[in-house]
């Protein structure tokens, strides 16, 4: 909350907490005392109508906070004023609560809640509400200490909106929370739509409540503009971990670049990940892989018989491991955690697996996510890559569409399944790499001990015991659909030999006579 509220709420001010049953006010109100009792030595009286002290002693114990030993110490106190009571001592501007409040030498006042007030204001004119509101405020002025009022807001009104209540043109800091269904979980979320004297980050950011803690909020992830508007850059290079694909990327990956590994599941972009991980970790670096798809036991189980000595690495902290269930992740709060990890072990290499789960988590909110998210770690000269699910077998059509990360990369990886003759290989591309002079020529790999590797153009031949062609013979790892005939077509064709028909499907045949024809007539033309 106080990072929003760039540093804390203003002394004084009169904090209006308005939301809908079940949104976390009277939570968020007693925490607000609690903390300020116990940890600031500011002590605070509670003014309940409706619910009883046992039960707030109650519910606060299940956050962990002992309201009765602060009450001994005298720094808390709970009322159970009579609406008709408080009315009167706010029209008379002293009575039982003005008393308490000067006797404790109070900081922070809370009421919950001000509807009973309304009711009674309902039947002294439109006006009594806002009439007795002025008295109150003139009074906390006089004290001074800081409210907290909680109101209840209707769900036919407008989020944020909630009408021409007298509270929302009088109080100096109005926040509204709420609660929404989000698939089958709920989300709630907190919006600061004013603060008198100061300025603080708009929009609607991410609370839990949290057993044991209490209220967690989570600011919105957004491109916060920087003191320093120079985007910090760099020449250096590191390695991927692989020498042929640095060599493919131009000399490696700039330090500080954003990378986009794109490939469907199998096709080795964890693997890739977690040599570029190693090759960092055994530089002394520290680094960070965020997996969003598999659990770090999982990892470190395929790293282990791959050869790869990740595991070892990762116990020497010198590989930090974050999961977060693809079922549950919430942006603002994944961000939250990953930037304290950044800055906590000062990590200088990221992978975050896959990014794709983002845009399946929250479609309408991924693409800001994942520019902040570069933004954050490009600012911190952190070199990242972003794995990303690509939905199609073999090769990939829309680059812009289904990857809504890649205008963001610095660099992007195609890692494919090719089905040449009979048989499925795996094949990398580098259609992108900013600042560099990439090899754009699509080589194949294979994914054995020790991770990945990228054969030469001459290894290809009589690698395996079954002949291959070679890989120059496929065209189509950016097609929706590639070539389906045999590559014995291409291969007659090129040499001016008729083509074997005994040898050839029909369909085969047939497709490239109509293509023959249709080459020959725009050459007449």
């Amino acid at each position: 909350m106080d990072d929003i509220l760039l540093g804390g709420v203003m002394l004084g001010n009169v904090i209006i907490l308005e939301g809908m049953p079940g949104t976390g006010k009277t939570t968020l109100a007693l925490e607000f005392l609690y903390r300020g009792a116990a940890e600031m030595n500011e002590p605070g009286l509670l003014l309940s109508f409706e619910t009883s002290p046992e039960k707030l002693r109650r519910d606060a114990a299940g956050f962990g906070w002992d309201l009765l030993e602060l009450e001994r110490q005298d720094k808390l106190k709970i009322l159970e004023p009579e609406p008709k009571g408080l009315w009167d001592d706010l029209q008379n501007g002293e009575g039982p609560v003005f008393q308490e409040l000067n006797r404790l030498g109070a900081k922070r006042l809370v009421i919950d809640s001000l509807t009973p007030l309304r009711i009674m204001a309902e039947q002294n004119g439109p006006y009594a509400l806002r009439a007795i509101l002025h008295k109150l405020l003139d009074q906390l002025i006089k004290i001074p200490v800081t409210a907290m009022i909680t109101t209840e807001i209707s769900s036919t009104r407008p989020v944020g909106e909630t009408g021409a209540l007298a509270e929302q043109y009088l109080g100096d800091t109005v926040m509204t929370l709420r609660k929404q269904a989000r698939r089958r979980s709920v989300h709630r979320s907190i919006e600061i739509a004013k603060s008198r004297g100061q300025d603080f980050i708009s929009g609607w950011h991410s609370l839990k409540i949290r057993e044991g803690h209490g209220i967690s909020v989570f600011p919105r992830v957004y491109a916060r503009p920087r003191d320093n508007e120079e985007q910090p850059t760099s020449t250096y290079r590191v390695s991927s971990g692989n020498a042929s694909l640095d060599s493919m990327l131009g000399g490696g990956l700039l330090k500080g670049s954003i990378t986009l590994v794109s490939g469907v599941s199998g096709t080795g972009k964890t693997i890739l990940g977690m040599q570029f991980l190693s090759e960092g970790a055994r530089a002394q670096e520290r680094c960070l892989l965020v997996s969003l798809d598999e659990h770090p036991e999982q990892i470190l189980r395929n790293a282990d018989a791959l050869g790869l000595d990740f595991r070892s690495l990762h116990e020497a902290e010198h590989i930090l491991l974050h999961y977060d269930s693809p079922l549950e992740v919430e942006l603002d709060e994944h961000f939250y955690w990953v930037k304290g990890l950044v800055e906590k072990h000062n990590v200088t290499r990221v992978v975050i697996d896959s990014v794709a789960t983002y845009e399946n988590a929250l479609p309408d909110e991924s693409r800001e996510f994942s520019v902040a998210l570069a933004n954050y770690l490009k600012g911190r000269m952190v070199t990242t890559i972003f794995n990303f699910e690509c939905p199609e077998l073999l090769g990939i059509s829309q680059i812009n569409d289904r990857m809504k990360s890649s205008a963001i990369a610095d660099s992007i990886v195609l890692l494919n399944y090719i089905e040449i003759s009979t048989m499925i290989r795996r094949a990398i591309t580098i259609p992108k790499s900013r600042g560099s002079q990439p090899d754009h020529r699509t080589r194949e790999y294979r994914i054995e001990q020790g991770g990945i590797t990228i054969l030469d153009d001459k290894s290809v031949e009589g690698v395996e015991r079954v002949p291959q062609l070679p890989l120059s013979s496929y065209y189509g790892v950016l097609a929706r659909a590639p070539t389906r005939h045999s590559p014995i077509i291409d291969e007659h064709v090129a040499a001016g030999k008729p083509l074997p028909k005994s040898k050839l499907p029909k369909s085969s045949l047939k497709d490239k006579k109509e293509s023959t024809g249709k080459a020959r007539s725009r050459k007449g033309r």
